[in-house]
């Protein structure tokens, strides 16, 4: 039996099977059973479901110094904002009238909104929305404060890990960074009644099939609701301004792999797929996703929140486009629904 085959049939591997696995994401036969399979699977648990996620990019602002961020402490080039209350809630207006029953604040890990000022805004958003989920992405924060959130309404948290090597994440973050509290900071959110989501950067600088492996060995312990992967884009204001952008086949590839990995997780199409092949969301609804997260964010702010260069924020990433979206998804045989979308996992 090849690898391919007792991936399907086990459903994971260990740390030292993966890379064979991963070395094959350009054998059109791999990548096609690896498809067949993510997909049966996806249409199993979520039918021709589509989740809808309401992204509010609030500040760009950011205490952190991330090697391949464009919205890092250091770059001086960064046109910085940040949302009002008033701003923030105006989006989730304009977000409920066009469907979306979930709003993802994220943002920099930005000082300025302390817990109380958090706090205050995720009361706001559960009073006019009861009926929504808000899901932040807002960075390594205290066990109190996400017990803050959480108690305030928060539902949801993503925490992208980046990576689950050592070694690897010394290369991409200051030493005042460490990969033990990021890891950490998942499980306490889990711990605490979140649904919680992780990922990590494809072809980020630097990354190995080897550390991809660790990445996914990872995902299968950690268990979370959802994983969000993207392709590494560089930005020009970083110290990765030169590398290589992150493969699409090998985004792809690893969609289907996390599908099979864990059945039942959230998975979204992300904006770097889109911004690096034209019809990158469409191909990772094909491998295996099953979400995607239009910008709500102002459109004056969509083109400060850079975190990499040529980022797809107006147009048919725009909220308002929301019929072109509709479009794209049903043009792959999908539908677009405008439910919570909570994952079915349960421990």
């Amino acid at each position: 039996m090849g690898i391919v085959e007792k991936f399907i049939k086990e459903g994971q591997l260990t740390k030292e099977e993966y890379p064979e696995l991963l070395h094959l994401y350009q054998d059109p036969d791999a990548v096609r059973l690896l498809r067949e399979e993510a997909v049966r699977i996806q249409k199993k648990y979520f039918g021709n479901k589509i989740y809808t996620r309401g992204l509010i990019e609030f500040t760009n602002y950011c205490r952190n110094d991330c090697y391949y961020c464009g919205i890092r402490r250091s770059n001086r080039n960064a046109s910085r904002y940040r949302l009002t209350k008033e701003e923030i809630l105006q989006c989730c207006e304009n977000g409920y009238e066009l469907g979306f029953r979930t709003f993802v604040l994220q943002g920099g890990e930005d000082p300025w909104f302390n817990d109380d000022r958090m706090v205050d805004i995720i009361r706001s958003i559960k009073q006019g929305y009861p009926d929504c989920a808000i899901t932040l992405s807002i960075g390594e924060k205290s066990k109190e404060s996400y017990q803050r959130f959480k108690d305030a309404g928060a539902d949801r948290y993503l925490l992208r890990h980046e990576t689950a090597s050592e070694e690897h994440y010394r290369y991409l973050h200051p030493e005042s960074l460490s990969l033990a509290n990021r890891k950490q900071c998942l499980y306490t959110l889990k711990e605490l009644g979140y649904q919680i989501g992780a990922g990590f950067m494809v072809g980020a600088p630097g990354q190995t099939l080897e550390y991809l492996a660790e990445d996914l060995v990872f995902l299968k312990d950690l268990n979370p609701h959802m994983v969000g992967i993207g392709p590494f884009v560089p930005h020009h204001d970083t110290k990765f301004a030169e590398e290589p952008a992150g493969s699409v086949d090998l985004t792809l590839f690893l969609l289907s792999v996390i599908r099979i990995l864990l059945p039942q997780v959230l998975l979204p199409a992300t904006t770097a797929l889109g911004t690096l092949d034209p019809r990158g969301r469409e191909k990772g609804f094909q491998a295996g996703a099953n979400v995607v997260m239009p910008n709500l964010s102002p459109v004056k702010n969509r083109k400060q929140y850079e975190l990499y260069d040529n980022k797809i924020c107006t147009g048919e990433e725009a909220a308002e486009c929301r019929g072109c979206l509709t479009r794209r998804v049903e043009s792959v045989g999908y539908e677009i629904v405008t439910d919570r979308g909570d994952s079915p996992m349960t421990d």
